[in-house]
């Protein structure tokens, strides 16, 4: 069963052009054999009035086309001859059909003033063959029309269904957080029920998203107030002589309300990110000093776990963006890439601009990621095959979003040098131009001086 409209469409208007080119052909050519045949028949009419003067002899004329076998009977005054000459001479004046040598004839007879009478005859074979190419000729116009018929069948489908197709381009080519109207202008009549109701289901679901975003919103702010009170509470317990058993629990508090303040930190940022509309102006941000800015917060982190972090070469970029979220970006990455790089190792950052995007990449000398994880690793609280750490899994879904808002890509690979193991992530963002050159207070690129092995 054929599922497509253009199919349909086309199987349809194709079978209708064919039906009616072959009953138009049909009586085309019955019209055109019967002309033909009385064309022959006029033409033999022609050579009796001259045969009628004397002008021809017995047998098969001169002067007439030698493949129309046209040929002259004398049948006297009296009936003479074959038998068949006598049942021609029988015959009345006038066209008719006889048989002469077992051949079907076609002649005409006259009788002269002298009372002797005669007959032009042609086979009717010949005449039949005639007919019949004269009748097929006509038929190639028809069947030279039919395929162009097709054709053109073909080429009005494809252009009167062309709204239709840009139609499911535009909305395969939107992001997906793009929830505005379809278009009604340019698009044919037939088209807007589908789009109104398409428009009805795109409010909807911006409705159910926006109520959605709110509640994320308000659940993780009315949960941060208790859960920073819990937190300070647990800290006044610090200096409290505790038991071991009571201290090492509340240890595993402290660590638990830790990963709750991070989890609805990171939900905030969520909701901060998607509650901005689709395709609004963004104030610039020169990366660099977002990624200075970062690196400074979590150097503290990064000495107390050992680990080198910083830059190797930091060049004046600017992106457009939000200020807050470029930093969460930021912090995100680098705090994925402490959390998994051992004690003694360290983390790369750059920031730098390659035609006419900025980019900004991150290195570790962790164990990388499994093949199984790279397809799954921005999904929302999938932390990997290997967790560490408090994460909550929301890090690298909310850069992947973020960086997609902005207009930019991010990709992930396992480095696989000699030397060194670990993960590269590298992001790229749409480099926007400031006016005179570089933003204000832009320092010069720097490079980090080279490390020993």
């Amino acid at each position: 069963m054929i599922k497509s409209l253009r199919g349909h469409l086309f199987i349809g208007l194709t079978a209708i052009i064919v039906l009616t080119g072959a009953i138009g052909g049909l009586l085309a050519y019955n019209w055109a054999f019967e002309e033909a045949d009385e064309l022959q028949d006029s033409v033999l009419i022609q050579l009796a009035s001259v045969a009628a003067n004397g002008t021809f002899s017995t047998g098969k004329l001169q002067g007439v086309e030698e493949d129309t076998e046209v040929f002259l009977i004398e049948l006297g005054t009296t009936p003479r001859g074959s038998l068949d000459d006598r049942r021609l001479f029988g015959l009345k004046d006038g066209l008719q059909l006889a048989v002469r040598n077992r051949q079907p004839i076609r002649a005409l007879l006259r009788t002269r003033a002298d009372g002797s009478r005669f007959a032009v005859a042609q086979p009717t074979a010949i005449r039949d063959a005639t007919a019949r190419n004269m009748a097929f000729r006509t038929l190639l116009p028809i069947a030279a029309l039919i395929p162009c018929l097709m054709i053109m069948t073909a080429l009005v489908i494809a252009y009167s269904l062309r709204p239709l197709i840009r139609l499911a381009e535009d909305l395969d080519a939107r992001p997906a957080d793009d929830l505005t109207a379809l278009p009604l202008s340019d698009t044919p009549s037939e088209l807007h029920p589908f789009i109104a109701a398409m428009n009805g289901l795109l409010e909807r679901m911006r409705l159910l998203m926006d109520q959605q975003r709110r509640f994320v919103a308000d659940a993780a702010h009315e949960l941060r107030t208790p859960i920073t009170a819990l937190s300070v509470q647990a800290e006044n317990l610090g200096p409290v002589d505790l038991p071991e058993a009571a201290r090492s629990r509340l240890a595993a508090l402290k660590q638990g309300m830790h990963r709750t303040r991070h989890l609805l930190e990171q939900l905030l940022a969520l909701a901060r990110q998607e509650a901005r509309p689709a395709g609004a102006e963004l104030p610039l941000v020169a990366l660099d000093h977002a990624l200075k800015n970062t690196v400074a917060d979590m150097l503290p982190l990064a000495l107390d776990r050992s680990i080198d972090l910083g830059s190797e070469l930091v060049e004046p970029v600017t992106i457009r963006g939000e200020p807050v979220v470029i930093e969460a970006m930021i912090r995100n990455l680098l705090d994925n890439a402490l959390r998994y790089t051992p004690s003694g190792g360290r983390v790369d950052i750059g920031v730098y601009r390659s035609g006419g995007a900025a980019v900004l990449q991150v290195e570790d000398t962790g164990p990388g990621l499994a093949a199984s994880d790279l397809d799954r690793i921005f999904e929302p609280f999938f932390r990997g095959s290997q967790p560490q750490g408090d994460g909550s899994g929301l890090g690298l879904s909310i850069v992947k979003r973020t960086v997609e808002r902005l207009g930019g890509s991010i990709e992930l690979e396992n480095i696989g040098v000699a030397s060194r193991g670990g993960l590269r992530v590298t992001v790229h963002i749409p480099h926007a131009a400031v006016d005179g050159g570089a933003a204000k207070g832009h320092p010069a690129s720097e490079r980090r001086p080279p490390r020993g092995p």
